[in-house]
């Protein structure tokens, strides 16, 4: 038999998944499992865990987006700009982390990782449309699953262990560090 918790994961997780999926496809973009798969990661027991998931996976897909956008307008696709690319999001990474003291702790490898699969999903895949239009829709998908993640941790959170049905929101450090 499923416990309660396990139950209430499930459950919670699915309707964000769905949400998120309705609402892309509401809007027409493409590829509305994107809205999905970034609702799962950002997804967390608490806003105190999800907000620096979400603010990673936000400002790596835009800024992968925008250097996707701007060298598939640019250049042909192929290895040297898929390189260059890469190597130069890293760099951009680096280099604002050091500029400005707060962004370091929200640029670093893991918004890399997440620019770096926006702009390797724009780069890469070959696709009718124009490079800038597949940057807007990738951003638009992800910012939908994560508003949506955040949304129903706002508003459907999940209780926190043996602790009689209260949620972790608010508990700040004693909530569980789930980071994907």
């Amino acid at each position: 038999m499923l416990k309660n918790s396990a139950l209430n994961h499930s459950a919670r997780t699915t309707a964000a998944a769905l949400a998120s999926l309705l609402v892309a496809r509401a809007f027409g973009l493409p590829e509305s499992y994107w809205a999905v798969v970034s609702t799962m990661i950002v997804m967390q027991s608490s806003l105190d865990t999800s907000l620096p998931v979400a603010w990673r996976r936000l400002a790596g897909t835009a800024l992968g987006a925008a250097v996707g956008a701007l060298l598939g307008t640019c250049f042909r696709p192929g290895v040297c700009v898929f390189g260059a690319g890469l190597l130069s999001l890293g760099l951009i990474c680096a280099l604002l982390g050091r500029a400005w003291k707060q962004l370091q702790a929200k640029l670093d490898r893991t918004a890399y990782r997440y620019a770096g699969i926006a702009f390797t999903i724009i780069i890469l895949i070959p696709r009718p449309s124009p490079a800038w239009i597949v940057a807007c829709h990738r951003f638009f998908e992800v910012s939908i699953g994560i508003g949506v993640a955040l949304a129903m941790t706002a508003v459907w959170p999940e209780a926190a262990p043996g602790g009689g049905g209260k949620s972790f929101v608010g508990t700040g450090r004693n909530a569980p560090n789930r980071h994907v």
